[in-house]
């Protein structure tokens, strides 16, 4: 099943590029561009996650986290564009899971939903903040990433991809598509990147290479049921 996120985001350019990442990483996701909307929505809906910009009109993001958590113990990913470190303090207090400053990158918001969620959902081993699959194991907080317990060194770009990868395992992602969400919507390389970065990823990966599969004039691909050699 799809994990379900609510975006409640005023910004029409923010929304929306939010709303296409997280479509691409196979959310379901419904948008609220102002606090009473939103209110709507969550009282007539449950979500996996919610995505709450603080200044909205109508009713703000303090209001609706003080009221969603009367009822509900949905993860919530605050974002606003101050850095006053009194609002993180006061949003963590009204019971938000995680804090974001604009501006900031989509793929780190993707992680921090899909750490939130395992964790409500009870799938991260312990306290650790990690993606884990077929023996390869990326720390989130230490930032490292393991194959069978040895630690491997990646470029910043080389993890990245990875973990888009591994966080997207299963579904066909083409060149287009990664070179955006990993490179970043205004990066204006070659197509050849992402396949140069892929030939040095699975040089590092080792027997675990396998499960980095090429689809002819579709694109990559994260497949856990490959045989290792």
């Amino acid at each position: 099943m799809k994990r379900k996120v609510l975006i409640v985001e005023d910004d029409d350019l923010m929304r929306e590029v939010l709303t296409d990442y997280f479509s691409d990483a196979n959310y379901e996701v419904d948008e609220a561009t102002d606090g009473l909307t939103a209110i709507d929505k969550i009282e007539y809906k449950d979500y996996d996650l919610i995505i709450l910009d603080v200044m909205l009109p109508e009713l703000d993001g303090f209001s609706i986290c003080r009221r969603i958590r009367k009822t509900k113990d949905t993860p919530i990913i605050m974002t606003t564009a101050r850095s006053d470190e009194d609002d993180k303090l006061i949003g963590y207090e009204l019971g938000a899971d995680d804090y974001v400053t604009k501006p900031f990158s989509p793929r780190v918001l993707l992680a921090k939903a899909n750490s939130l969620i395992n964790r409500s959902h009870g799938t991260v081993i312990g306290n650790n903040n990690e993606v884990s699959c077929s023996g390869i194991t990326i720390n989130q907080d230490s930032h490292t990433v393991s194959v069978d317990n040895e630690y491997i060194d990646l470029t910043p770009k080389e993890y990245d991809l990875l973990m888009f990868l591994m966080i997207n395992k299963g579904k066909v992602l083409s060149r287009d598509t990664l070179l955006s969400k990993v490179w970043g919507y205004d990066y204006f390389g070659d197509l050849r990147t992402v396949d140069t970065h892929i030939k040095k990823l699975r040089a590092k990966l080792g027997n675990k290479a396998v499960h980095i599969k090429t689809l002819i004039k579709a694109g990559y691909k994260f497949d856990e049921n490959v045989t290792e050699e």
